[in-house]
């Protein structure tokens, strides 16, 4: 699918494109990664990481500006849509900033897909997509939405959207897990509220994911990947044994526990061996042959959430993965 292809990545310095660019470059020997990115210094990082690469190139450029975007795309074939607001407090205290690159950036990548003749375009999502409480999420709902009707608008063009929605990934910047260890040996380690669970998910698996998005997508699937869920708690334990818990209030935006397909979402949801596809009741798509494939339907009443999940990292598991994963914990 990918071979000899050339793939944009919008967002591409953050932590997903740190792992999904060298992945795909291995897996895939694509012709060409274009990095699109309005942050200048971590280009150049990213260009010194990869110096010696002649596949990969650095386009500054936001997508809040379709012009840029238009530009960037001219002899694209797919494209993952990465770029995105998406600290909670942040955007809850940055709201109109959140809007513009959440919703108004995504309606941008449509319009220039769709106009530049893009094959396909895969967009990054999140749990806190799934009935939203936060601004976060609710952009992000909205963009959800944008992509999957956005294959109403192409069908003479050819161009696919599809989304994957995933959980928190582990040790990416900003996060929880890079938090806990730089304040380890002070001792105490803040925790919102007890009873907190979060769904986690590996940069790795977030690539894979996307990967088979393009491969197997029609048109308006949500994929969302099987995951494991944790007890912050356990996190917490797994990262600072001795330190004290400090119970110190949910944030603002901030949810007990996470949610990836919602009671409303499980009439359209399909299941399958490491994931599952939420597929879209328009144009009567949910019912198509060709997305469904080998799916078996969920039932009536499912809810996939971080609290009621099946899978879980126990506190070993965790500090297996943060001794394999050390070197990489915040410094992607």
């Amino acid at each position: 699918m990918l071979e000899e292809k050339t793939i944009l990545i919008t967002g591409g310095t953050g932590s997903f494109g740190h792992t999904f660019i060298p992945m795909t470059l291995e897996k895939f020997n694509p012709k060409k990664i274009i990095i699109f990115s309005r942050d200048e210094m971590k280009q150049w990082e990213m260009a010194e990481t990869f110096k010696d690469d002649p596949r990969l190139r650095f386009f500054i450029g936001d997508v809040r500006d379709k012009d840029r975007l238009y530009r960037a795309l001219a002899g694209v074939d797919f494209v993952v849509h990465a770029a995105a607001t998406k600290i909670v407090p942040t955007a809850e205290y940055n709201p109109f900033e959140c809007v513009k690159t959440n919703i108004n950036g995504a309606m941008n990548v449509i319009d220039a897909c769709i106009d530049c003749k893009v094959k396909g375009v895969v967009a990054l999502s999140t749990d806190k997509a799934s009935s939203p409480i936060n601004l976060y999420g609710a952009t992000k709902f909205a963009s959800d939405k944008l992509f999957v009707a956005g294959n109403s608008y192409s069908s003479e063009y050819g161009t696919k959207f599809s989304v994957v929605r995933y959980g928190n990934v582990m040790g990416s910047r900003g996060s929880v897990i890079p938090f806990f260890e730089r304040i380890k040996n002070n001792g105490s380690i803040p925790i919102t509220d007890e009873r907190m669970t979060r769904f986690m998910i590996s940069l790795e698996q977030a690539s894979e994911l996307v990967w088979h998005a393009f491969e197997d997508m029609v048109g308006g699937e949500i994929y969302v990947k099987k995951i494991p869920s944790i007890k912050i708690t356990d996190l917490a334990k797994a990262i600072a044994p001795d330190a004290n818990q400090e119970i110190i209030g949910i944030r603002p935006g901030e949810k007990l526990h996470e949610q990836m397909i919602g009671l409303e979402d499980s009439l359209s949801t399909y299941e399958y061996i490491d994931h599952y596809k939420i597929l879209p009741v328009i144009n009567d798509w949910d019912c198509d042959p060709k997305r469904i494939k080998n799916g078996k339907k969920v039932s009536s009443e499912f809810i996939y959430n971080s609290e009621t999940n099946d899978d879980w990292m126990s506190i070993k598991d965790l500090q297996s993965w943060l001794a394999n994963n050390k070197n990489k914990i915040g410094n992607i």
